[in-house]
């Protein structure tokens, strides 16, 4: 016995998404594909505003048969909008884990218990073992 998985219409995926909170970048998003950020730790505060670089994570869900694969990253948030790749320091760990902790069971509520969808780790996630949400 097979049961096919609906999914909702991309739009409404979007607001759902949005209203989790200030997590999704609509801009870095597609239909089937969404991106997540969050600048959880100010390196330098004293800097201008438009100078500011963030320790945080940033994470992609793709969707699959059954729902979505998600993978996340933790890094650095340079003062030209990238996301590098980077080891958090230790002074700035738990303010970063904190938010991602935070916002995983948001998603995993919306999409499972809402929509029904399965939310699984990517086979290719580098970094299961960081935070709790691996």
């Amino acid at each position: 016995m097979t049961t096919n998985t609906t999914f909702p219409p991309h739009g409404r995926l979007m607001t759902k998404l949005t209203a989790l909170g200030p997590y999704l970048r609509q801009q870095k998003s597609s239909e089937g594909r969404f991106f997540f950020d969050c600048l959880a730790s100010c390196i330098s505060a004293k800097k201008a505003p438009e100078e500011r670089e963030f320790w945080g994570w940033w994470m992609e869900i793709t969707a699959t048969e059954t729902g979505f694969e998600y993978c996340y990253y933790f890094g650095r948030y340079d003062n030209k909008g990238d996301w590098l790749r980077e080891s958090v320091p230790a002074k700035h760990q738990q303010a970063v884990l904190q938010t991602l902790d935070d916002f995983y069971p948001k998603l995993t509520g919306l999409l499972q218990d809402e929509f029904k969808l399965e939310l699984t780790a990517a086979s290719e996630l580098e970094e299961a073992e960081l935070g709790s949400v691996a």
